[in-house]
């Protein structure tokens, strides 16, 4: 993927950073008929200086295609910003990420531009996907002033929502993991969190088409309900 990368970062340097037409981007798609088994997803996850919205930074961004009902490998996106000016003494020791790979990573223009193309518009699922929405809205805008918003479902949802029955001893990644047995390579590591986030997906995915959920539209409605249903217990 890097190579591919560097490739069209030499064809885009034709033209200057920055004097890009956000008209241009693809367009996001919306919930519809399509059929789950043809929609491509997105499985996305960052890494960012801390967990307040409003002061902290994206320095990493990972994510995986599912297409077809199969996650591809050779479809990922997996990239280091660079951010120099970024102050991550607090979780350096959480990320792994220091001042040395922060200088060496891709200007964060380019990344997101080359994101924006690759996803497509295609749906975005994260797992609590509301923090991972919320920076990457927040990037999206103050770097490149883009603000139209894409799809995006929550994979912390979605997991219950189809096994209601699981024996799960918390609300985390790992806990689902643990629970079927998945490994994860490289914990807080945005490429490696997004593969295993995509594989609980696709369980997710294999058991909503047992259950007659055949369309994005009807995966949404699921996702609602599961949320109404949240809400409810907590009174």
């Amino acid at each position: 993927m890097l190579e591919y990368i560097k490739q069209w970062l030499a064809r885009r340097r034709g033209g200057t950073v920055g004097d890009h037409d956000a008209a241009n981007l693809p367009s996001p798609k919306t919930v519809g008929d399509q059929p789950l088994s043809r929609s491509r997803l997105i499985v996305l996850d960052l890494e960012t200086t801390g967990l307040n919205a409003s002061k902290d930074e994206v320095i990493a961004i990972g994510a995986v295609a599912i297409e077809g009902g199969v996650i591809h490998l050779n479809d990922q996106f997996d990239l280091i910003l660079r951010r120099p000016e970024l102050d991550i003494r607090e979780t350096v020791l959480i990320h792994g990420i220091g001042p040395e790979a922060l200088t060496q990573g891709y200007e964060t223009q380019d990344a997101l531009l080359y994101l924006l193309e690759w996803m497509n518009g295609d749906p975005i699922l994260a797992y609590h996907s509301a923090f991972d929405q919320k920076f990457l809205e927040k990037t999206l805008k103050s770097q490149l002033g883009y603000t139209l918003p894409h799809v995006w479902m929550d994979v912390a949802e979605l997991m219950p929502a189809f096994f209601p029955k699981a024996t799960i001893k918390g609300r985390g990644l790992d806990d689902w993991a643990d629970v079927f047995g998945l490994e994860i390579s490289e914990r807080h590591h945005a490429a490696a969190d997004a593969l295993v986030t995509a594989e609980l997906a696709l369980i997710a995915l294999n058991k909503a088409r047992k259950n007659d959920v055949k369309t994005l539209k009807e995966l949404s409605e699921k996702l609602h309900y599961q949320r109404r249903l949240q809400h409810m217990h907590r009174y």
